[in-house]
């Protein structure tokens, strides 16, 4: 099995239940959320493992599980994290109208399952197969794919959007190393969604 293999199918199947979400609209509620629990944990467990042995193929230092493995982190977790996290807040209290959301306590645990699963997806998986190809295409065709992967669930209207989160997601990931910077900001930006709505 070539070495990228484990990274490139983890992404596919992650991909491939993402653009299959919308689907799920006609599933009783139960089992709707069922599916979609099933669904995110699956794919970010795998994109996680992908990750972390594509990093361990290069030869990189392990990270902390789960993280993948890149060079030395270019500014500190904590401080990159502020910054995203201050980013997605003043967004979410700029942006108005907010596209209609669910809410509740399942779609809180549902909302931060999925930021955890698509950031081990596209910053992790996908990050990892093509961060040798250098961090600005990394950083470019996660943000990009990652709009991309929206449009069928919240519309052409919110592609800007999902592209600038994107790339602050995939520039938190090429600022600290670790793709759990840019999953605990992305779970900060789910979470608003869901107070604010």
């Amino acid at each position: 099995m070539p070495a990228a293999a484990p990274a490139v199918l983890a992404t596919l199947a992650g991909l491939a239940f993402l653009l299959a979400r919308p689907g799920l609209e006609a599933l009783p509620a139960g089992a709707r959320t069922g599916v979609l629990a099933a669904g995110y944990l699956a794919t970010g467990l795998a994109a996680a493992a992908a990750a972390g042995r594509a990093g361990q193929r290069r030869g990189v230092a392990p990270a902390p599980p789960g993280e993948g493995a890149a060079a030395a982190p270019r500014r500190r977790p904590g401080g990159v994290l502020a910054l995203g996290v201050a980013a997605v807040a003043a967004a979410a209290l700029l942006a108005r109208p907010v596209p209609p959301l669910p809410g509740g306590t399942v779609a809180l645990g549902l909302g931060l399952l999925a930021a955890v699963a698509e950031e081990a997806l596209f910053r992790g998986a996908l990050y990892a197969l093509l961060e040798r190809r250098g961090a600005l295409l990394a950083v470019g065709v996660s943000a990009s794919v990652f709009a991309l992967v929206h449009v069928p669930s919240y519309g052409l209207a919110a592609l800007p959007v999902d592209l600038g989160a994107g790339l602050l997601f995939g520039w938190q990931r090429w600022a600290s190393g670790r793709w759990t910077v840019p999953a605990a900001t992305h779970a900060a930006a789910n979470l608003l969604a869901v107070i604010l709505r």
